[in-house]
């Protein structure tokens, strides 16, 4: 399990150093603050697998969100 942490850290940090100094000197702050949240994301969502902690799944929530919407359309087109 450590072994893991520590490749996905290794992996984390490398991404970090390609992208993040283009985006500085690029001056494009916007994208920079995007990349940051979507890596943090994905780094945590990651150490989560990596420590088997359950993580819930996505497409439970869409289902959710949606489910009344197709309950409306289907009640419009019927």
């Amino acid at each position: 399990m450590s072994m893991q942490i520590a490749a996905l850290s290794v992996l984390f940090l490398i991404i970090i150093a390609l992208e993040v100094p283009r985006l500085v000197k690029g001056k494009m702050w916007r994208e920079l603050v995007v990349f940051s949240v979507l890596l943090l994301a994905g780094a945590g969502l990651s150490y989560a697998l990596a420590l088997n902690i359950p993580v819930p799944n996505p497409t439970n929530v869409m289902e959710k969100l949606f489910e009344p919407v197709s309950q409306w359309i289907d009640k419009v087109l019927s």
